[in-house]
């Protein structure tokens, strides 16, 4: 599907009765444009008739943090102890919230179940769902409580010199509260998780859903240590090189390294790894075969959402029955996407988008 038509999509998702004239109007577009979106999205088979009536989509589940992102920029050299002329930027984060948007941009139904505070940036973050058409009618949503956020401050090169990271929200998800989300999880073509999550509902999860297919995000080297005894759980999992070490024991330095901590984890019952080496590129493997991907040559705008987008293609990989292999293309590009733009998701990702990206770096 285009932009256009995720957009018009998640509209009727959410009011099915809307008229063609209101989609003009909400969009900023004329009629006659909204009828030949729709028209398309009927012959796509999205759209199953009169009335708007959507099919209802296989979905992928995600299981993670939502936040809201605060970054401060100085107009000039940092002076510290001083109030500084600059900008401040927001913008919406949490690893599985941009996994999720990265999804539903990639044309996938997503249903994420996250955990916000009943307030502004909250209220910011159900809207910005509701608008791309993300699922979050299972999110937990805690009167009295502050969404998670993260405030840094950058210096003039745009380095972090400071943050302040408030997530303590995070861990008032639990076990009882995912009992509920049974015949979400059981019902999803696959669920990702992320290891913001309490390291009791992740075990939960995994144990107990065992007919589920499990991706797993380790987001950092600390959050990996925590999953360490349950990695044998997931069908995917994505570490950086330092997590990598940690889930395995292996130190890496070669790819005869990255060989033996890869067949580490196949071992435990891994199915896919994929060991991001940064500039180097990405090493896949399953238990048929294993190779590096080089990371293309480009300039990098911002590098803060390339993971998100990385796994999100993954997912997308498995959906569309994928090889390994190509499934690591089709990541790549992901990335490559995410590190051409300033925001955290890039708002040009799009199922069409991706593909192209693929053969323009001849990944194919």
């Amino acid at each position: 599907m285009t932009n256009r038509e995720q957009e018009i999509l998640a509209l009727l998702r959410t009011s099915p009765l809307i008229s063609q004239i209101e989609l003009a109007q909400t969009l900023g577009i004329t009629r006659s444009s909204v009828a030949v979106h729709i028209t398309n999205l009927m012959k796509k088979g999205h759209i199953l008739g009169k009335g708007y009536i959507v099919r209802e989509e296989d979905y992928v589940c995600v299981i993670g943090g939502s936040n809201m992102d605060i970054q401060g920029f100085p107009n000039s050299e940092l002076i510290y102890k001083d109030s500084n002329i600059g900008k401040v930027k927001m913008s919406l984060g949490g690893v599985g919230r941009n996994i999720a948007e990265n999804l539903v941009r990639m044309g996938i139904h997503t249903r994420l179940i996250s955990i916000i505070g009943d307030d502004v940036y909250g209220h910011k973050i159900l809207e910005e769902a509701k608008y791309i058409g993300l699922d979050m009618q299972d999110s937990l949503i805690l009167n009295g409580e502050s969404t998670s956020t993260y405030l840094s401050i950058l210096d003039h090169s745009m380095d972090m010199v400071l943050a302040i990271s408030h997530m303590d929200i995070c861990e008032r998800m639990t076990v009882e509260f995912i009992k509920g989300k049974r015949h979400v999880i059981e019902h999803a073509s696959l669920c990702v998780l992320d290891t913001n999550l309490p390291i009791e509902v992740i075990e939960y999860i995994v144990t107990t859903f065992k007919d589920t297919v499990f991706f797993l995000d380790t987001v950092s080297s600390a959050k990996a240590q925590k999953v360490k005894s349950l990695i044998g759980y997931f069908h995917t999992i994505k570490p950086n090189r330092i997590e990598a070490e940690i889930l395995t024991g292996v130190k890496i330095n070669d790819h005869s390294d990255l060989s033996k901590a890869a067949d580490i984890c196949h071992e435990k019952g891994v199915t896919q790894v994929f060991i991001s080496l940064g500039e180097e590129g990405v090493y896949y493997s399953n238990k048929d075969s294993s190779k590096i991907i080089k990371a293309p040559n480009i300039s990098i705008v911002n590098a803060t959402g390339a993971g998100d987008a990385f796994l999100a293609a993954l997912a997308v990989g498995y959906v569309r029955q994928m090889s390994t292999e190509e499934s690591a293309k089709l990541a790549v590009a992901a990335s490559v996407i995410a590190l051409s733009h300033e925001n955290t998701i890039n708002p040009m990702m799009s199922e069409e988008t991706l593909f192209e990206k693929v053969k323009e770096l001849n990944l194919c």
